[in-house]
């Protein structure tokens, strides 16, 4: 995929779209044109019938994504007026990072940091090395931090964990995110790309219907009863129930076979 910037890859590869965020001289601290490529890279994962699934990673195996680059914010977040415009650049990018209709997996090596570990916070899978490292440091830098970023946050470790994550501006490891739930997997860095891979080719293979009616079913019952636009969860159900996917998932169940999923 030909971007703007060389500072995201973009490439697909089997039912997988590749995210890559490539600037490792500065541990792939997210500038600006930096969020403006991944939210042209996933509206186009997004529409492509042949993506099934994303996995989100960083380039030099020392960082997923270490926060913004610092270097951009005297002259781009040096006030709220500043900030306000900032965010408006960015805003496409984390619109598509929280509504992407396409599973998303974070493959996270090393530091997942800030913004950073906001963006690996909208994936439904995160994977990390024990040598990765997290943490929120907001109020190191006297910055405020946006209360969508902080409602994901609770939603994923509770409130008692998101309070010591945002006061304590401390770093943590692998093994204290995975038991706080703020990672699913830990995996020797050796095996990190197989593994990753692996697990994204499982989603890949599953039926694209069902697993997008998961999705946004989970999405559903973490809102208030009130907003939970049960009518529309019903109908991505009832649509899997009457799908070709379905029809092919019971022959291939009862031939012992691989099924050949379409996505309709």
């Amino acid at each position: 995929m030909k971007l703007r910037t060389e500072k995201m890859l973009a490439n697909r590869s089997e039912g997988i779209g590749w995210v890559t965020f490539n600037q490792p001289e500065k541990r792939n601290a997210i500038c600006l044109e930096m969020w403006e490529a991944l939210g042209e890279i996933l509206e186009t994962f997004d529409q492509d019938p042949e993506v099934r699934v994303v996995v989100l990673r960083g380039a030099g195996g020392k960082a997923f994504v270490s926060g913004a680059d610092i270097t951009e914010f005297e002259t781009q977040r040096a006030n709220a007026t500043q900030r306000e415009a900032y965010s408006r650049i960015a805003a496409n990018a984390n619109r598509w990072l929280a509504r992407i209709s396409k599973p998303m997996i974070a493959m996270i090596e090393g530091y997942c940091i800030g913004g950073g570990l906001a963006t690996a916070l909208n994936a439904d899978i995160r994977f990390a090395t024990p040598e990765s490292t997290f943490g929120i440091p907001a109020a190191r830098l006297g910055l405020g931090y946006e209360m969508t970023g902080i409602q994901v946050l609770v939603d994923l470790v509770g409130p008692a964990n998101a309070r010591d994550i945002m006061v304590s501006a401390r770093y943590f490891e692998a093994e204290e995110a995975l038991r706080m739930g703020l990672i699913n997997f830990v995996v020797p860095s050796d095996q990190l790309m197989s593994q990753v891979t692996a697990y994204a080719s499982l989603v890949a293979d599953n039926a694209p219907m069902t697993v997008h009616a998961a999705r946004e079913t989970i999405r559903a019952v973490l809102k208030p009863e009130g907003e939970q636009r049960s009518e529309h969860i019903q109908a991505l159900i009832d649509a899997c129930f009457n799908s070709e996917d379905y029809k092919e998932g019971r022959r291939a169940f009862a031939e012992k076979r691989k099924p050949d999923f379409k996505g309709g």
